[in-house]
């Protein structure tokens, strides 16, 4: 792996009102823009979106999905995030995929430090909703 190079697109993931709501139950953010259709309905979006956070944990599976495997390493593990912005919604039905880009490797003990930026884009979006600089440690 080394800086510069980039993966993906992953395959589509479909956000639907049950991953929306087991999510909230997993968090305890049951904000109504989230998990009730019918005040939803009536708000700015015309429907329920996704948290936020949601969209955030989606990058794992998708860089899973993605992500070269070279089998060098035994153990791989999230480090941290070191910026986090969501530009657009992601309304209830939406359909995400997911870009990465490696920006930065560097040694550690025992293995590599990799930032790696992810995008998630919604079919049909103009915006990514998601973009995050993440931080992983790789082991041998």
């Amino acid at each position: 792996m080394n800086a510069g190079d980039e993966f993906g697109p992953s395959s589509w993931l479909e956000v639907t009102q049950e991953r929306i709501d087991q999510f909230a139950d997993a968090t305890g953010d049951h904000q109504w823009i989230h998990v009730d259709p019918e005040k939803a309905a009536q708000g700015p979006f015309a429907t329920t979106i996704a948290h936020g956070f949601l969209t955030l944990s989606l990058l794992v599976k998708f860089i899973d999905e993605v992500r070269p495997s070279s089998g060098e390493f035994r153990m791989g593990i999230n480090y941290g995030v070191n910026r986090v912005r969501f530009p657009a919604p992601v309304p209830v039905g939406s359909k995400l995929r997911a870009h990465f880009k490696v920006l930065e490797v560097t040694d550690v003990e025992g293995g590599i430090q990799v930032v790696t930026e992810g995008t998630v884009e919604r079919e049909g979006g103009e915006k990514p909703v998601c973009v995050a600089e993440m931080v992983s440690r790789h082991y041998r």
